[in-house]
């Protein structure tokens, strides 16, 4: 048997080259999660706005990276990696400058607005094409037997970025609430020089014979796959979109003490999630029908703990419970939905489900404004709720599996 070689072999320093570019978009990412809601609210957005302002990039982000991955093939990955990092750092340094301007008074109301639904609508446009190239420059540098491994090390990477961005907007804002997201510009613009000096130049290629088929998203075996991991998405996004506002009203808090203590919950959420994911996920591998309802379990109790009048740390470890439950939660059903299908076929059911997270964020950011505006707790009630109802599913589908066993 002829033993398959790489398509374009990388270096270990070049993959890790790619993770640190990865590792830049998590931070971006959950940084502006963190810093853009309560300071565009005290720029006198509404909360509606400021969700439409995140939404609109979100919703651009989505439907634009499958065209970046045609690009990609057709231009090259290291060309398309170096742009989106460029892009990055230039449109998160004029959201910045922009946001700045509204809490100046320099730009007011609706001007405010468009000025930052345009700015950002930019990132996601421009920015959304490290993604696909950087996965599309893994695949063709591994081989079948070690490609799960080379793509989980990239999902690792954005995972680390989610901890590194609250961690450094709780570090930074001290010094000033638009320091965080300067750091992200400078991490962006620092990404793109080292890819654009470390990749080698890279030439299109046919990959039809190493890349899998895509699935159609009404496939019974997977749809409702697809269908549970946008419900999750959509509830975790509508918590996500309205938690800086909830410590800042929770606690009475300022401007800067807003993002720093924003930072620190996100920042324990997103620990507890590694760590689960690397020492027990990882490490144990747990069947997935276990590791489903457990955390399905988990994330509606740290939600509601999290309503309860608990001092500040306790709200903290309240959410180190949803990190747990999420890194349960998300593997789990995504090792069961690449199962539902035939082995050859599951590298385009993991593409397909790859899907949901940015589709939940498009419509949860809004939808957890909008209750927000009704009750700071009702975006955690109606998640806990929608996680409850998930867990409930489950358990009945597990029941009459075992029925019919």
């Amino acid at each position: 048997m002829v033993e398959e070689t790489a398509l374009k072999p990388l270096s270990a320093l070049q993959k890790w080259v790619i993770a640190f570019a990865l590792v830049s978009m998590g931070v971006g990412m959950t940084i502006s999660f963190v810093v853009a809601p309560p300071l565009a609210r005290d720029a006198g957005l509404s909360e509606i706005q400021v969700a439409g302002v995140l939404t609109l990039s979100s919703l651009f982000f989505t439907f634009l990276t499958p065209v970046w991955g045609n690009l990609a093939n057709r231009y090259g990955r290291k060309r398309v990696m170096a742009f989106a990092l460029f892009s990055a750092a230039i449109t998160n340094a004029a959201f910045i400058l922009s946001l700045s301007a509204a809490l100046k008074g320099m730009v007011v109301g609706l001007n405010a607005f468009l000025l930052l639904a345009v700015v950002r609508l930019s990132f996601g446009v421009l920015a959304s094409g490290l993604q696909p190239a950087s996965f599309a420059s893994m695949t063709d540098s591994t081989t079948a037997k070690d490609r799960a491994a080379g793509l989980g090390f990239l999902g690792a990477a954005m995972s680390v970025g989610s901890i590194l961005g609250p961690s450094t907007a709780a570090l930074l804002a001290p010094i000033d609430p638009l320091a965080p997201l300067w750091g992200s510009v400078a991490f962006s613009a620092i990404g793109g020089l080292i890819v654009m000096f470390t990749l080698p130049n890279d030439a299109t290629v046919d990959h039809d014979n190493v890349r899998p088929k895509r699935m159609s998203l009404l496939d019974p075996r997977v749809r409702g796959y697809l269908i549970f991991l946008m419900s999750y998405f959509i509830a975790v996004a509508c918590v996500q979109q309205t938690l800086a506002w909830f410590v800042t009203d929770r606690f009475d808090l300022d401007r800067s003490s807003a993002v720093e203590a924003a930072g620190w919950v996100f920042g324990v959420m997103s620990l507890t999630m590694i760590l689960t994911q690397t020492f027990y996920v990882s490490r144990y591998k747990p069947k997935p029908e276990f590791m489903l309802p457990l955390g399905l379990l988990l994330v509606p109790i740290g939600y509601g703990l999290s309503i309860l009048p608990l001092p500040f740390l306790a709200m903290c470890a309240s959410f180190g419970l949803v990190g747990i439950g999420s890194a349960l939660i998300v593997p789990a059903i995504n090792a069961l939905g690449t199962l539902a299908v035939d082995p050859h076929e599951q590298g385009g059911a993991a593409g397909l489900l790859s899907a949901a997270p940015p589709a939940g964020f498009v419509l949860g950011p809004l939808l957890g404004a909008w209750l927000y505006m009704f009750n700071r707790s009702l975006p955690l009630i109606v998640s806990a709720v929608a996680m409850s109802t998930l867990l409930g599913f489950v358990l009945l589908r597990m029941r009459g599996r075992r029925g019919h066993a």
